[in-house]
């Protein structure tokens, strides 16, 4: 983990979240699972994770890897401002073409269906009061290896803004796109995990809020529906005693895979773990302080749990993959991984522009 992430890291971190979505979904079945418990039984009947090959047909990746590579590729073409964002767009419109069987939520479904790339201001959607879905967090994490740099953090911010509106217009929904570019970024930069939902909270979301205020656009809803996503950070925060950034960390003992569950459902939106913008990443870095190094850990965190598995794991897999590689990962659950092609060049791209 030593010094800034190499392009080996670059390119694990882009493979494994298309590895931890293909687990985590298992092709609808764990993603619809209610149950963390019953995920690990099956997993245990299966040979455990070290007897998977994660490949098509029984594996295929979900609607947040394709519109993760959307995201990626749009940024690996090197365009910035407006433009970028044109492009975007447009890579959304092309991804939705490749959703036979992988679920999109309904608003990416509804936020790509208003978008009008090349036209004036045709990446903007009208505001939706329903938009709080965790599917601007699953498709940003490639944001924080595009822009990784802390002098970048203003620029990272409003990327992550405008791009998760598109479809998540609310800031429930579109600041999850933040939290997930900004621990990607963070794990590039190496910093200590314990310090990253402070710096969620007390470094990029008051940037966030006056980059919005700078735009002129759906400024008094977002401001009226503002506060959720930050309480319930801070509540998280003070729940694993990091308040501080520095912990030590509190954590329920047991913490199996029901107590997690409970927990789970208690940091969500609607008892549905994982499926908001607020708490895909904040599994996702719960997961990532309690696994360490540890990939069959962070899978069973992030990836086999009650909740929307797919989503969660994508976001902590790549961190995971930002900060160790893909050392003690098994070779099945990545060789044959369907995109990876597509993973691993964008993630090639996005280094040297990086840089």
């Amino acid at each position: 983990m030593a010094g800034q992430a190499s392009l080996e890291h670059y390119k694990a971190g882009m493979l494994l979240s298309g590895v931890g979505d293909a687990l985590g979904y298992r092709n609808q079945l764990w993603e619809y699972n209610e149950s963390g418990p019953a995920i690990h039984q099956e997993l245990q009947e299966m040979g455990g994770l070290q007897d998977i090959s994660v490949e098509l047909p029984d594996w295929p990746v979900s609607d947040d890897t394709v519109l993760h590579l959307a995201t990626a590729e749009a940024l690996a073409s090197g365009k910035k401002g407006e433009e970028l964002l044109h492009e975007v767009a447009f890579r959304y419109i092309e991804g939705m073409k490749d959703m036979d069987g992988r679920k999109p939520g309904p608003s990416s479904v509804w936020g790509v269906s208003q978008l009008r790339p090349g036209a004036a201001g045709g990446y903007r959607v009208p505001y939706n009061p329903e938009g709080t879905g965790c599917g601007a967090a699953m498709r940003s994490m490639c944001i924080g290896l595009r822009y990784p740099h802390p002098e970048q953090l203003s620029t990272l911010v409003s990327v992550a803004v405008e791009t998760g509106r598109m479809t998540h217009p609310h800031p429930t929904g579109f600041l999850g796109a933040i939290a997930s570019a900004l621990f990607t970024s963070y794990a590039v930069q190496r910093r200590p995990i314990m310090s990253w939902g402070l710096g969620l909270v007390n470094e990029a979301c008051p940037i966030a809020r006056s980059f919005i205020q700078s735009q002129n656009y759906a400024v008094e809803e977002t401001e009226r529906d503002w506060g959720y996503f930050t309480e319930k950070w801070k509540w998280y925060l003070a729940e694993r005693g990091l308040l501080s950034g520095v912990g030590p960390i509190f954590w329920p003992n047991p913490y199996g895979p029901e107590e997690r569950d409970l927990a789970y459902k208690s940091f969500s939106l609607a008892g549905w773990a994982g499926r908001s913008g607020h708490d895909a990443p904040m599994i996702a870095l719960d997961a990532l302080l309690g696994a360490g190094s540890d990939w069959a850990e962070l899978m069973s965190r992030a990836g086999f749990h009650g909740g929307d598995s797919d989503s969660t794991a994508v976001i902590a897999c790549c961190c995971w993959g930002l900060l160790h590689g893909t050392e003690g990962v098994p070779e099945s659950n990545y060789s044959k991984l369907e995109y990876r092609e597509r993973l691993e060049s964008s993630a090639e791209r996005l280094y040297a522009l990086s840089h």
